[in-house]
Order: C-alpha cells, then sequence, then structure tokens
C-alpha cells in the first residue's frame, strides 16, 4: 500500500491535468470559424418562413398565427412569374378585441416581378448558413365585430342577405378586381356598431406605433439643419447681425485679404479692372465708404468666389463639377493669398469636385456677400450675369438665405430685387394633403 503521501500527489497531477484538458476544450471551442459554408437554397412549399410588415401596428411577440394555404387565382400571372401555385394566409383571433389577418405582398407580380425574399439560417457548429425562400406578407389589424344575439341575427333584412349572397358568388365566381374589393370591403369596413372599447384599442394601437414620428416642427428643423447656406444667426435683433462675414469666412482668411491696391486706385481714379460686373459697379462706392477696409475685403472675397466658380467645368459624373488645377487657379485669383485659395476649396469642392451641396453652398454665399455689400436690397442682374444662371434660380438661392424676392420698376423696365429683412422667412416644407 502506498503512503498518504503518494495518494496526495496523485490526486493534484489528476486535478492538473484535468484543468489542462478543459483550458485547451475551450480554447478550441472559442476559435471562430475561418470559413462560412453556404448550403443550398430551400424553397419549401410547406410551412414556409414568413416576412410580414406590420403596416404601422404595434404587434405583441405573444400573438400566434394559424396558416392556411388557399388556391392562387387563374387570372393571376403567378406561375409565369415564379411565383408558388399556392397563396399563404395567417390568421390570429388570440387578441381579445382584434383580429390580425396577413396576406402575401402580390403588388410585386407586375412591378417586380422577379423580387423574392430570403432568410438564412447560421448554424455555428458546422459553420454552414442555410438559405431558405421566405413569403412576403402584409399584416392588417381589424377591430371584432361584437357577437350578435340570435334574436338580431334572426332580424337581418332582405337587402343585408341579398348582400351577402352577392359577395359570396363575388369570392366563388368573380374576377380578381372583385375579389380584392370584397376582400377590401370584408376587412377595412367599421359599423357604427363598434363603439367604446373596441375603439380606444385601435386608436391606442395607433398611438403606440406613431409615438416616436417626428413632428412637423421637427422635420421643419432637421430640413433647416441641412439646409446649405451660409451660417446665420437667428437670434440675431439687427439684420447686419444675422450673417456675419468674420464668422462665415472666418476673421483670419478676411484679414489675410489684400486690398491696399484697389484703395489706391480709387484714390488716384483709377478704372479697376476685374471679371465682375457686379464688384466693378460697386468698387468705388466701397472703397469711399465707412469701414471701407472690412466691406473691401468681402467684397473682394466675393470676386475670389466668382473667379472660382468660373474657372470650373463640367465634371465626369451627372451633376458635378471640376475645379481648375492650384497653379490655374493661383493665376485667375492673383494677388490671394494662398490661406484665400485653400480656404475656397476647401469650403466649396471635395477632391477636387463640387457636387450639388457645394454648388448650392457657393450660391448661397454669393447671395449672402452680395446682400451684405448692397445694404440688404440687391438688384439681382449683374450676380446673374457673373453667376451665369436663370433668373428663378438665383431667386431660389436668395430665398434660401432667408430674403424675399420682388419686382420693382426702374425706368420703365421691371427689375428683380432680393430684401433681406428681419424676422427671415425660410422656405418651408409641404406634407402631402390627407386623403379623404
Amino acid at each position: 500500500m502506498g503512503s498518504s503521501s503518494d495518494k496526495k500527489r496523485k490526486s493534484a497531477e489528476d486535478a492538473t491535468s484535468q484543468t489542462k484538458k478543459k483550458k485547451t476544450d475551450t480554447e478550441k471551442s472559442s476559435k471562430s470559424p475561418k470559413f462560412i459554408n453556404v448550403g443550398a437554397v430551400k424553397r419549401p412549399q410547406y410551412a414556409p418562413p414568413v416576412v410580414a410588415a406590420t403596416s404601422g401596428l404595434a404587434l405583441s411577440s405573444s400573438i400566434q398565427f394559424q396558416a392556411y394555404a388557399t388556391p392562387a387565382d387563374k387570372t393571376t400571372k403567378r406561375k409565369k412569374n415564379g411565383a408558388p401555385a399556392q397563396e399563404l394566409l395567417l390568421h390570429s383571433a388570440n387578441h381579445r378585441t382584434m383580429d390580425y389577418t396577413a396576406r402575401e405582398d402580390r403588388t410585386g407580380d407586375s412591378s417586380e416581378p422577379f423580387l423574392k425574399h430570403y432568410i438564412g439560417i447560421f448554424n455555428p457548429k458546422t459553420s454552414e448558413v442555410e438559405i431558405v425562400e421566405a413569403r412576403k406578407t402584409v399584416l392588417r389589424g381589424t377591430v371584432r365585430t361584437q357577437k350578435a344575439m340570435d334574436e338580431a341575427m334572426e332580424e337581418k333584412t332582405q337587402k343585408q342577405q341579398m348582400m351577402a349572397m352577392r359577395n359570396e358568388l363575388g369570392e366563388a365566381f368573380g374576377t380578381k378586381k372583385a375579389k380584392k374589393a370584397i376582400r377590401d370591403v370584408t376587412e377595412n369596413a367599421i359599423t357604427s356598431q363598434k363603439v367604446g372599447q373596441s375603439e380606444l384599442v385601435m386608436m391606442d394601437s395607433i398611438k403606440t406605433a406613431t409615438k416616436d414620428m417626428s413632428t412637423k416642427e421637427d422635420l421643419q428643423a432637421a430640413v433647416d439643419n441641412a439646409r446649405p447656406v451660409p451660417r446665420a444667426n437667428l437670434e440675431a435683433k439687427e439684420i447686419a447681425d444675422v450673417y456675419v462675414p468674420a464668422q462665415i469666412i472666418g476673421s483670419e482668411v478676411l484679414n489675410a485679404i489684400p486690398v491696399m491696391d484697389w484703395q489706391e486706385s480709387v484714390k488716384n481714379l483709377e478704372d479697376i479692372q476685374v471679371p465682375s460686373r457686379f464688384v466693378a459697379k460697386r468698387v468705388s462706392n466701397v472703397a469711399s465708404s465707412d469701414d471701407a477696409v472690412h466691406r473691401l475685403r468681402v467684397l473682394r472675397y466675393l470676386l475670389f468666389v466668382i473667379i472660382f466658380w468660373n474657372a470650373t467645368s463640367q465634371g465626369r459624373e451627372r451633376g458635378t463639377r471640376s475645379i481648375g488645377k492650384r497653379d490655374k487657379l493661383r493665376e485667375l485669383m492673383a494677388p490671394a493669398p494662398e490661406m484665400v485659395i485653400e480656404n475656397i476649396r476647401r469650403k466649396f469642392s471635395d477632391g477636387g469636385v463640387m457636387r450639388k451641396t457645394h454648388v448650392d453652398l457657393l450660391m448661397t454665399h454669393c447671395c449672402a456677400f452680395a446682400a451684405i455689400i448692397d445694404g440688404f436690397k440687391v438688384n439681382t442682374l449683374d450676380l446673374r450675369e457673373d453667376l451665369k444662371l436663370e433668373q428663378k434660380q438665383l431667386n431660389q438661392y436668395f430665398i434660401e438665405i432667408g430674403a424675399r424676392v420682388k419686382q420693382q420698376k426702374i425706368a420703365d423696365k421691371m427689375e428683380n430685387f432680393a430684401v433681406l429683412a428681419l424676422p427671415l422667412q425660410f422656405p418651408k416644407i409641404r406634407l402631402p394633403a390627407r386623403k379623404r
């Protein structure tokens, strides 16, 4: 017989070996498969999985459905489109006051005949995904009619009996359109006797499903935040404080814009040649006004933006513009500092491409700068010619920054004026009209 120390040593060795074995098994089981095999696609004819659209209903997970298979209409094109020969219907009467019916969505049979739905089932043991074709259904709920008394059933009028018989004949021998009309009337009709608790249940179901929907004010705020316009101070009490150039452009970039040459030319009564009608007609008046240096910098930044826009060309993708090369921009925008050129490139393009959002942002910036230069009442003719836009397009850009566009008669000619005044009027979203 062995001593007690030998027995203790043997039991300790057995425990250590069992611990190592468990650790090895755990490490092997924790390793995730490197490859996932996709098995064959199954198309079950009986008891297939179902993808159901709830159509705004808040359905409890405890609701159980009974499946039914009905022969498809002979007039349909289900077989030609590759659809199953039988139509699937799910019904549930578990709820105390609601009946739920899920029918196959057959709207796609003609418009999207090849659209199918599949469900993937992953088996972690075999690392295989089983693909099973599913049926697409639409779920609708109806308030269950109160059970009528036997006496009430006996008092049915002859007209109601004839209508019931006509519906039965329509279901048996009617066309596809007639059958659909009968089913819609049966599923959606809520008689005047359905009052009290039944209607409250329906309203509670709709309230639960729509409680997280955005209000009109929320949608309007989201639209305003996503609108490609200059940064505006909507809490401003004065119109001059709404669009502040130092905040829109950046104070460092704005202060880097040279204007000394323009001031010298205006002082010496020399002509200033610029590729912009709007800037050329206003540079002398701006240079002679109060706070001339600040306003001249805003005017010259507007000139640089117009030159930048006119240097773009049609992009490879539809609706895009390609900006000019850096060397070309330096030449066209001289004497703009490199800081100013890069500021314009980064603000109004991405990767050398201007998309619709960049174009809209550039146009609304030009409208805001023009309003600042002209004292918030702009004759749009010169700016329209510089940006090569239609009058309707330019009017819309002014409306986007909160301006009002109106016509005014000047020297027997109607001119378009954009007026920026408080309170600003931004475009409102239009919700579809309610169906009656």
